[in-house]
């Protein structure tokens, strides 16, 4: 015959869960505070919302994905930044919500590797942008996560797109041995935006490569 818990034996049994994820998080230290939001969660809704009172709730502080309501509705907490795992719809109060301009999603990624999928915080967009310290993001939510954490630097967006930057040769070609009549190849790369014309001259002479030499190529692509 199946008993109901009384509200202490549940509020124990919670408390025990509690315990239990405080001690895993000091076994793996870089998730602790995350997991435990999500037990803390948990543990107020097995005592369900009480009277909304702002003026009693913790100002969240350190936000890099800015602030969400929490499961009651009443006060502020950080959101999720990306690539964290997330509560994929509003019945469930576990994980927490994703920031400003992120979704929770699934990765079908995963499925296809024999994984479980995990919902995780995505960025909407994908285009890169150009800060006035004349860095360039990937996307909307890693500069707002740098704005955030630097909030005394005033940071803005100049322009869409990558910032224009001179040529760095990142990777220079290096001398190589072979065997007379073996193929050789020579590589450099080079980070610039827009991208860079690389020439290529054989020392001792103002020859520009491949010339007309038929057995001498040279390639170039513009991967990131």
């Amino acid at each position: 015959q199946a008993k109901i818990l009384s509200s202490p034996c549940l509020v124990l049994s919670l408390l025990s869960l509690h315990w239990a994820l405080l001690q895993l998080g000091r076994a793996f230290p870089s998730n602790s505070d995350y997991l435990q939001r999500g037990w803390q969660r948990l543990l107020e809704e097995g005592e369900g919302c009480a009277e909304c009172r702002p003026e009693e709730c913790p100002v969240p502080r350190g936000c890099l994905a800015g602030t969400v309501r929490d499961a009651c509705d009443c006060c502020w907490e950080c959101a999720n930044l990306e690539g964290q795992i997330c509560d994929l719809d509003n019945t469930n109060h576990f994980y927490g919500k994703c920031g400003e301009h992120l979704e929770c999603r699934l990765d079908a990624g995963d499925l296809q590797h024999g994984e479980v999928p995990e919902p995780q915080c995505a960025c909407l967009s994908h285009l890169a942008l150009c800060g006035s310290d004349g860095k360039t993001y990937p996307q909307i939510c890693r500069f707002l996560e740098v704005t955030r954490a630097h909030p005394d630097a005033n940071l803005t967006v100049v322009h869409e797109g990558p910032c224009e930057s001179e040529p760095q040769i990142t990777s220079p070609p290096y001398d190589t041995w072979n065997v007379t009549g073996q193929d050789v190849i020579f590589g450099c790369e080079v980070f610039a935006y827009p991208m860079a014309s690389i020439e290529w001259r054989k020392d001792g002479t103002e020859m520009l490569l491949p010339g007309d030499d038929p057995h001498i190529s040279v390639q170039v692509s513009g991967a990131p």
